[in-house]
């Protein structure tokens, strides 16, 4: 899954494809197609498509705003593309714009908990995957306080709750993906304790998603700056394709499809 950020302030790669000027919000619709371009040709199978940033400390971004950031994206991409296309997004009224605009995914951070959101992953006659994600807090504030007793035992509970209420709400658990959410309202203690004992979601009998791509709990390993993480984002992505993870979104697609066929080699040797 390779990430398209369409926000000025994301925390690795922001006001890279957008910009925001004065009162109004513009991206680069080449740069965009560019980006795309590379991820496709290097193997992406996946575009994740985001209009608000949620790195720790981020400010929420009105409808409006999400809705010009992401929706023109998504109906350029779907012209262009024959790839699956994903919205990363909480917000009710974006997944719907975006399902319109041809998303095949709803990538959400609160798992569906916001109002309307279950409705619409369930509804229609082509409903969409939905991944649900874990997290503790909310990005504002998620990096300030957290605290768990079992950090790997209370993500497994939540994500069995969650997929439980949306199978109940009309998602067919064959369209579910869950992600334990790295970096959500997590220490790097925590972070990397989720990584080692990653089998654990096999329990909950779906595909898994990893987002570890450039994330602060790699520069704590690391002493590297955001740009300098792609290393340490490898081997995190090797440790988790062997603890079982079955999609990777990545900043960095080309390094880590060769990390995805290295191990697929290896596996099937």
């Amino acid at each position: 899954m390779g990430i398209l950020n369409i926000t000025p302030d994301s925390f690795s790669d922001g006001a890279e494809l957008a910009s925001a000027k004065s009162a109004s919000f513009q991206f680069d619709r080449d740069k965009v197609r560019r980006r795309a371009h590379e991820m496709v040709a290097a193997g992406a199978q996946i575009l994740d498509v985001g209009g608000e940033s949620t790195r720790p400390g981020a400010a929420a971004v009105p409808l409006d705003e999400e809705l010009a950031r992401t929706i023109p994206v998504l109906e350029l991409l779907r012209a262009e593309f024959d790839v699956l296309l994903s919205i990363d997004t909480s917000s009710s009224e974006v997944m719907q714009a975006a399902l319109v605009a041809g998303a095949d995914l709803v990538n959400d951070i609160r798992a569906l908990n916001n109002d309307g959101t279950l409705a619409v992953a369930a509804e229609g006659s082509n409903p969409p995957a939905v991944c649900l994600m874990h997290m503790q807090g909310h990005p504002r504030t998620m990096q300030q306080t957290y605290a768990y007793e079992d950090v790997v035992s209370e993500v497994v509970a939540f994500l069995q709750r969650r997929i439980a209420h949306c199978e109940a709400g009309g998602v067919a658990r064959d369209r579910i993906i869950v992600d334990p959410g790295f970096g959500f309202g997590k220490s790097v203690a925590h972070n990397y304790a989720l990584l080692r004992h990653l089998p654990a979601l096999q329990q909950l009998d779906l595909p898994v998603l990893v987002g570890i791509s450039r994330k602060s709990m790699i520069g704590a390993a690391t002493g590297r700056p955001v740009g300098r993480r792609l290393a340490g984002s490898i081997a995190a992505t090797a440790l988790a394709l062997q603890a079982g993870a079955h999609v990777v979104r990545t900043h960095d697609v080309e390094a880590t499809v060769d990390a995805i066929r290295v191990y697929k080699a290896c596996a099937e040797a």
